[in-house]
């Protein structure tokens, strides 16, 4: 397999709070760096309830049941893939302090950073905001 390419990065900018976006941007996750592509996936705002143990608080998380009711894979299986994928997950502290998010109730292997951070971390690379 060849090396994961820097001009090939993906970076994914969470910021909506909603579960189909929060579902997206884990899938899109997934299947780039399955693609053999570096991916960075920084969350802010609402969508940091995405990187929390519980997610419920992304409107329409109930969502996920009836996805995995369909064979679909749901957001906890997703999140648990991404680190094996390699996919470098971060929280934005700002919006953290902004939700009064305690830090504590991220999954594990998340980084708290800030936006310069994860802009230096995409570099050139492509850039979803979602």
């Amino acid at each position: 397999m060849p090396a994961r390419m820097a001009d090939r990065t993906l970076g994914l900018l969470l910021v909506g709070g909603s579960y189909e976006r929060a579902h997206t941007a884990f899938l899109m996750a997934a299947s780039a760096s399955s693609l053999d592509r570096t991916v960075v996936l920084f969350a802010t705002q609402s969508g940091l309830h995405a990187l929390c143990r519980d997610f419920s608080g992304l409107a329409g998380s109930d969502r996920d049941a009836i996805l995995r009711a369909r064979g679909v894979a749901g957001l906890e299986t997703l999140r648990a893939v991404l680190p094996s994928l390699g996919v470098r997950l971060m929280a934005c502290v700002a919006g953290l302090q902004a939700l009064a998010l305690d830090p504590a109730a991220l999954i594990d292997g998340v980084e708290q950073a800030g936006a310069p951070s994860f802009l230096e971390a995409v570099g050139d690379g492509q850039m979803l905001s979602l």
